[in-house]
């Protein structure tokens, strides 16, 4: 099964459509008025449906078991179709998009199955996903201006080129693939001055985003929150708590880091931890979600 440990829980949606097709109106009204007789085709078709969404897993190899927390069953009735529209929801770390289209396939097949004996035309066209909403998809918006980062690796070995580094190069990686293309990147020893000179040198060229990596434990250099903290003029506690609890879901470690976030002006700066783990994790953490704040600062309503 693919990986899905990097994922975060968000509340996930999929609406689902199958179409049965019936061979004359009249078994559309026998439907209605209660009449087949195998029994209420509705209720009984429903009640499939509802196991069919519960044993997707069971079926689809490649399929994560999954809390379902939600599954609605609508249908309409069209000239000569029944239209099924499955709605499933969780909160979990991915869609549920094949367990609404396997449910509704299950309803489709409990309507067939139920008609055959008085329809020997009804057959099941269509089984097609409408609507998906929730996971990083649905926060990818377009933005309303170009952003131009900044990546700062602050770290005495790397620096002076004892280490290479790879937690900023990771960082400068999760910011492509969620489309930013102007990236500048820096390397700098674990120095007060060098961090605010590069910051404000950052400001004044134009960039809107500065992420720092390092310097966020509690080793006696690690000093990037001490340097940032006093030149935020606001912080953004719900983005840090975010960074925190993903990351100590993953290691008992994320506790100890002092990951910052804030805003100068309209700025977003970010100072994450130096692992490579550490950094990637906190990006998933936040990203792209937090994009939307450029929006909001260039006066976008919320949603």
């Amino acid at each position: 099964m693919v990986d899905i440990t990097h994922k975060g829980t968000t509340l996930r949606t999929a609406i689902a459509r199958a179409v049965v097709r019936v061979g004359s109106e009249e078994t559309l009204a026998a439907i209605r008025e209660d009449r087949v007789p195998k029994g209420n085709v509705l209720a009984m078709a429903k009640a499939a449906g509802l196991l069919g969404v519960k044993k997707t897993p069971d079926l689809l190899p490649d399929c994560h078991p999954l809390p379902i927390e939600y599954t609605g069953i609508d249908y309409e009735f069209h000239p000569m179709e029944l239209h099924i529209l499955m709605t499933v929801k969780t909160l979990y770390k991915t869609g549920v998009e094949v367990e609404a289209m396997h449910g509704a396939s299950v309803v489709a097949l409990t309507v067939y199955d139920m008609l055959k004996p008085i329809d020997k035309q009804v057959s099941i066209g269509e089984i097609k996903l409408l609507e998906k909403f929730g996971g990083k998809s649905t926060h990818r918006k377009r933005l309303s201006r170009n952003i131009k980062a900044l990546v700062v690796v602050c770290s005495d070995s790397i620096s002076v080129g004892d280490k290479q580094d790879k937690a900023g190069k990771t960082i400068v990686a999760e910011l492509e693939n969620h489309g930013l293309d102007k990236i500048d990147y820096t390397v700098i020893p674990d120095e007060p001055e060098k961090i605010e000179s590069v910051l404000n040198k950052g400001i004044a060229q134009g960039c809107q985003l500065i992420i720092y990596t390092g310097g966020t434990g509690l080793s006696p250099r690690d000093l990037t929150p001490e340097t940032l903290e006093p030149l935020m003029e606001r912080r953004i506690p719900g983005m840090e708590e975010a960074i925190r609890s993903y990351g100590q879901q993953r290691t008992p470690y994320a506790m100890l880091s002092r990951s910052l976030v804030g805003t100068i002006g309209n700025v977003l700066v970010m100072a994450l931890p130096g692992s490579t783990k550490g950094a990637q994790e906190s990006m998933q953490a936040v990203f792209p979600a937090a994009l939307h704040l450029f929006n909001v600062m260039g006066g976008e309503r919320h949603d």
